[in-house]
């Protein structure tokens, strides 16, 4: 088996619509994909989207539904988005519920074994278009439970050790860095960075040289 680390933010619609193709190479190659949750840029930089053009965020919302509708996946921005930000700017708050919830969720999955089945039920319920309030009504709990997970179980867990969960996370950022990228989903294989969705069919090439293919 050959280790594949994937660096993944639940923020991003790029990991979402990632995420099967990413299943299929796990399908079709010999790989152990390890999840590797990261936090937002917009929160590891807060400055992040205040020194971008105003175009970018314009153009990627528009590129994300296309790609989704290109590949054929339902799609829809989550609400709430899991990103706070201050009421007049760009500009993430000092204070994140929800994606600091999410993303020690992850740790938590990925620690036991249950990263890639965590991300294969959430993603979808929160970047689907069909599920508001995404943070409510058991919808976390009922992903979890399709993983395999207990939600009470996690929520405990991360509640008695919520340090630890940060620091998982924070290591994750500090290996994506060292790997050579700050972007998601990056997926890396021997050392070496493969950024972007689009970047998945070179994944699948290099391993074909790597003679990974099942």
């Amino acid at each position: 088996m050959i280790p594949v680390d994937l660096f993944w933010s639940f923020r991003s619609p790029y990991c979402y619509l990632a995420l099967g193709r990413i299943q299929e190479i796990q399908r079709q190659y010999a790989v152990e994909v390890t999840l590797r949750v990261v936090m937002p840029l917009a929160v590891r930089d807060p400055d992040y989207f205040e020194s971008l053009p105003p175009a970018r965020g314009i153009y990627n919302a528009m590129d994300a539904k296309r790609t989704a509708d290109h590949l054929g996946i339902p799609f829809g921005r989550p609400e709430p988005d899991p990103v706070v930000f201050e009421t007049d700017r760009r500009r993430p708050t000092a204070h994140q519920p929800y994606i600091g919830r999410l993303s020690r969720l992850g740790a938590f999955a990925a620690v036991n074994g249950k990263g890639m089945a965590f991300i294969g039920t959430v993603a979808p319920m929160m970047w689907a278009g069909g599920v508001v309030g995404w943070d409510q009504n058991g919808h976390l709990a009922t992903a979890a439970g399709a993983a395999g997970l207990d939600f009470s179980e996690m929520e405990g867990a991360i509640a008695a050790r919520p340090d630890f969960y940060d620091g998982l996370i924070s290591d994750n950022e500090r290996r994506l860095a060292t790997a050579g990228h700050w972007g998601v989903p990056t997926l890396v294989v021997g050392g070496e960075p493969f950024f972007g969705q689009d970047r998945l069919d070179v994944l699948a090439w290099r391993l074909d040289r790597l003679g990974a293919r099942r």
